[in-house]
């Protein structure tokens, strides 16, 4: 794998710190762009591969930023569907704002390599059909969704109009170490860390609500698979997940059988308007032109996520 300069934006987060350490690990040099210096260090061996650089995007210099990386992630998204459809407009003035900040500041440079996460999950809103494939019309039913897609509308417009080299991962429900319960994202996530804090699961619902769940590594590995690969002009768009539907029910069932004991769960009599009733991903395209698929599935990728954050690990050992 011939060695690039990548620049990942938002890369303290969730999925940024992981795709951080494998590129590294893999030799590539990373900068991380972030508003606040993480307070966790990376890997011993992949720290003179990472730089840390603390950026306000809102207020950024495009043109420097990406004046001399190979690769940009596009990994710095400030909603979660909640806090979205809370403020429709400020979600849309942030998010796609510093999207087109820096789709500008590549198309004054004369071209270059984006990777953008978008959500599986969202964007496809109501499946008439299971799974959902790359060709599926996007159809968003919250402002989370709508953000995600107006966004793959600007890079696919970017990509037609100044021929800039746009990737999207349409990444189903991402889980494991380093996410953070507080952001209310996450529901392997934040149902683990309830549980070993033998703290109360809230379910809104009757829990039969399904999504396709994938261990951070597994996401990590499928981008770092997209942002190093030369994929058609035709394939750009690319859904990352395990390609099988769990209701939170059975989530809930698997965490038990891990923990051996019986977890408190609250069940709310109705479910949240924004959330999409059923969410499963084709990934057969990823496999074909990636060469990529994932390794975990949910049942294991619980038992790491428990003993990762047992070890108080804030990445994935694998």
């Amino acid at each position: 794998m011939t060695q690039q300069r990548h620049l990942i934006l938002g890369g303290g987060g969730f999925i940024g710190r992981h795709v951080a350490v494998r590129l590294a690990r893999a030799g590539h040099r990373v900068t991380i762009a972030t508003r606040a210096i993480p307070l966790f260090t990376f890997p011993t061996e992949t720290v003179d591969h990472i730089e840390l650089l603390q950026v306000e995007l809102a207020s950024a210099d495009w043109d420097a930023l990406v004046a001399k990386v190979d690769v940009v992630h596009h990994y710095a998204w400030s909603s979660i569907p909640a806090s979205a459809n809370a403020n429709p407009a400020g979600d849309m003035l942030g998010n796609i704002g510093s999207t087109l900040g820096l789709l500008d500041g590549l198309r004054r440079r004369g071209g270059g390599r984006i990777v953008f996460p978008s959500s599986g999950g969202t964007v496809y809103g109501r499946l008439k059909s299971v799974p959902a494939h790359e060709n599926t019309a996007l159809a968003p039913i919250n402002a989370y969704g709508a953000g995600k897609a107006t966004a793959e509308v600007y890079l696919n417009l970017y990509r037609e109009l100044y021929g800039l080299d746009c990737r999207i991962a349409r990444i189903g429900n991402a889980y494991g170490p380093g996410q953070d319960p507080a952001r209310g994202l996450g529901a392997v996530s934040t149902f683990i860390h309830r549980a070993l804090a033998e703290q109360e699961i809230i379910i809104w619902g009757n829990g039969e609500i399904v999504r396709d769940y994938i261990h951070i590594s597994d996401v990590a590995s499928a981008l770092v698979a997209l942002s190093c690969s030369s994929p058609s002009d035709t394939d750009f768009i690319f859904n990352i997940g395990n390609g099988i539907g769990v209701t939170l029910n059975q989530v809930v069932t698997a965490l038990e059988e891990h923990l051996g004991r019986n977890i408190r769960v609250s069940r709310q009599k109705h479910a949240r308007s924004f959330d999409v009733p059923m969410s499963v991903l084709a990934i057969d395209r990823a496999k074909r032109v990636l060469d990529w698929s994932p390794k975990l599935p949910l049942s294991e990728g619980i038992e790491c996520t428990i003993a990762d954050l047992k070890a108080h690990l804030p990445f994935s050992r694998f």
